[in-house]
């Protein structure tokens, strides 16, 4: 079995991600992977973008290409961050469980650390759905608004930004328990539940804009509304 990594995963190959994935070890696991997913999703963002950049054919929605582009390269390496922070947080929740519960002060400071550690478990796959809603903003925006030779690449950044979101949103989900503040796991909960929708509904746009065909008005400043 591998250890967890010291390196950030960014610096691993796809096959020892993988590796690391796969084995019995708990982190990186379902957060970390649904992080990993939707970077590739604004990579296909930026892609897509930078293949539409420069061309006359698309010159209208120049602006569009270059803020899509630098979006999805800031998103994919933001994400990157979010899978090293995820599998960070899990461990330190982790430890948490372990700690001594044999005395009252035991078991006070063990609950005080269990929750100091769902919160932070539970904020990170947070800004995975948020993130996710940010490339799913960008593939709507240039969704016949760039390159139709690789709009299916967009449909795909679509894809994974979905399943991206979903998975990030249960790893919110499975930490509120843990919290000990129910108003609090409540705001995360609708947090994370928005995001999905948002998601959801900004993925489909993108696909039916692509499967049109038909090439769309450049937006306002060159950004989605």
């Amino acid at each position: 079995m591998p250890e967890t990594p010291t390196k950030r995963f960014r610096d691993l190959t796809i096959d020892g991600f993988v590796e690391h994935l796969s084995s019995a070890s708990p982190a990186p696991g379902g957060g970390a992977a649904s992080a990993i997913a939707a970077s590739l999703g604004a990579s296909l963002v930026a892609m897509v973008a930078g293949l539409s950049e420069g061309r006359e054919r698309y010159s209208a929605h120049e602006e569009a290409h270059t803020r899509s582009k630098a979006a999805g390269l800031e998103l994919a390496d933001r994400l990157l961050q979010i899978a090293d922070d995820d599998a960070t947080a899990y461990d330190e929740f982790a430890r948490a469980l372990k700690l001594p519960r044999e005395t009252d002060e035991q078991k006070a400071a063990r609950t005080a650390a269990v929750r100091a550690a769902a919160r932070v478990a539970a904020e990170i796959p947070l800004l995975c759905v948020e993130a996710c809603v940010e490339i799913v903003r960008a593939s709507e925006a240039l969704a016949g608004r760039s390159n139709r030779n690789a709009s299916s690449d967009l449909n795909v950044a679509s894809l994974l930004a979905e399943a991206a979101v979903r998975g990030a949103a249960e790893n919110v989900f499975v930490n509120i328990p843990a919290l000990g503040d129910e108003a609090y796991g409540e705001e995360l909960r609708r947090r994370a539940e928005a995001g999905v929708a948002a998601v959801e509904d900004l993925a489909r746009r993108t696909r039916e804009a692509v499967a049109s065909g038909v090439e769309r008005e450049p937006l306002p400043g060159g950004v989605a509304a």
